[in-house]
Formats: structure tokens, sequence, C-alpha cells
């Protein structure tokens, strides 16, 4: 019913930047809080930043003053600005949001495929 992809992973230096996309495609009546996550190899999936409907923003302490999350509710996306990155910082970005299909009906959530960043000289 809904869809999200991500896009704009890839490599980078240390201390480069890289800037994600998120797209919600589908059968959407309202979309609420969106955000991303990362999960590297051998670790849990860790909240990176969140966003509610009106622009609010969260952000994990380790990416604090680095990242931006940011929207568009017009064209039903979310971004994550990426800067000064670090090797640690490697890891697959997954695209969040809750959504549904119909007014009065219960927010879902779903969840995109992933983006590989990956943080390397």
């Amino acid at each position: 019913q809904v869809q999200l992809v991500e896009s704009g992973g890839g490599l980078v230096q240390p201390g480069g930047s890289l800037r994600l996309s998120c797209a919600a495609s589908g059968r959407i009546f309202s979309i609420n809080d969106m955000g991303w996550y990362r999960q590297a190899p051998g670790k849990q999936r860790e909240l990176v930043a969140t966003i509610t409907r009106g622009g609010d923003t969260n952000y994990a302490d380790s990416v604090k003053g680095r990242f931006t999350i940011s929207r568009d509710n017009a064209k039903k996306s979310v971004y994550l600005q990426m800067n000064s990155l670090k090797p640690e910082d490697t890891a697959v970005y997954v695209c969040n949001a809750g959504a549904r299909s119909r007014p009065g009906w219960d927010y879902l959530n779903y969840w995109g495929q992933g983006t590989q960043v990956t943080v390397s000289s």
C-alpha cells in the first residue's frame, strides 16, 4: 500500500558529505512522523534522526551537529544531510514513516529497502 524508496547512498571519504533522500508513494492519505535509522554489520538497528509532520526534530547524540533531517510534505519526502562523515557512520541507512491510507485509520510503520553508506579512505 505504501512504499518508501531511498537514494543518495554511496562511498565517501572521511570528512565528506552525502545527502540521502526518501520518497513515499502508493495509497497514502497522510504521513505522520518520518525518520532515518541505520544498521551496521553485527549491530542492532539504531535511530539516527526523526522529524514530525510539523517539523520538530530529534537526533542521536552520535550524529548531532553533523546530520540534519528535513522533509517536504508536498513531495512526501524526507532527507538526511550528512556532513563531516566518519568511518563509524558506515551502515545501511533505512527510511521509516508512519502513514495511513484513509482518514481515521491507524498509522502504520513502513520501511524502505535501505541504502548503503560507506565512509572510507
